[in-house]
């Protein structure tokens, strides 16, 4: 059921809008497509990284729908908000793959990026450095225990890659790669334990459009 319900969103996202540019010169105020905003919706697969815990020797991630908003500045640079519009699962897995556990994280982001070449190219590469905040809830143990375990909101550093490929003057395909160093501190009964080294990439795709 749950994966029902991130594709249906996944696609309700995606019929979104997006970017472009305008001019530098103080005689026109428009480049050729004179649009300057962008939304991007899709779905994107979230994984971090094994042995984020003393103990835990794998961790799963799973598939979430995302959207972004950009403004670009001008034909290169560009601000977006990207997040995801539901929740990542990770499971945690012990040795011979016993579950440990799970917890759910949502994250959102503010970046700068640029994007390489002319607005109108088919491919327009690109790459952004910003700040995210990532939140936890529904942390579970695997073997039901009724243990007051939480996990810290993670903030901290973005980077993105990713290409465009431009359909028309509106609608554009968009493939991307995100990493997010995630070191959420774990509390047991309001005690800190540890911290997680999650480090998470997520890999998307989603179309676009621009306006």
């Amino acid at each position: 059921m749950r994966s029902i319900r991130i594709l249906s969103l996944a696609l309700l996202t995606s019929a979104a809008f997006a970017p472009a540019a305008f001019a530098q010169d103080s005689s026109t105020t428009n480049t050729a497509s004179g649009k300057h905003f962008a939304v991007v919706g899709g779905i994107s697969l979230l994984e971090p990284k094994n042995d984020p815990i003393t103990g835990v020797k794998k961790t799963d991630g799973g598939p979430a729908p995302t959207v972004s908003f950009s403004y670009y500045i001008n034909d290169n640079w560009a601000v977006e908000l990207w997040g995801a519009a539901d929740k990542f699962d990770n499971k945690f897995k012990g040795p011979n793959n016993a579950r440990l556990g799970s917890v759910e994280q949502q994250p959102v982001a503010l970046s700068g990026q640029y994007h390489f070449g002319q607005a109108d190219n088919v491919f327009r590469p690109f790459v952004g450095v910003g700040y995210y905040q990532s939140s936890f809830s529904n942390e579970k143990l695997g073997n039901g225990a009724d243990t007051d375990i939480r996990f810290k909101d993670a903030k901290g550093v973005i980077g993105t890659v990713g290409v465009d490929m431009n359909i028309n003057s509106t609608w554009f395909a968009r493939a991307d790669a995100r990493y997010m160093r995630a070191r959420p501190d774990i509390k047991v009964g309001g005690e800190k334990i540890g911290e997680a080294k999650m480090d998470p990439w997520t890999v998307g795709f989603g179309i676009g459009a621009r306006f």
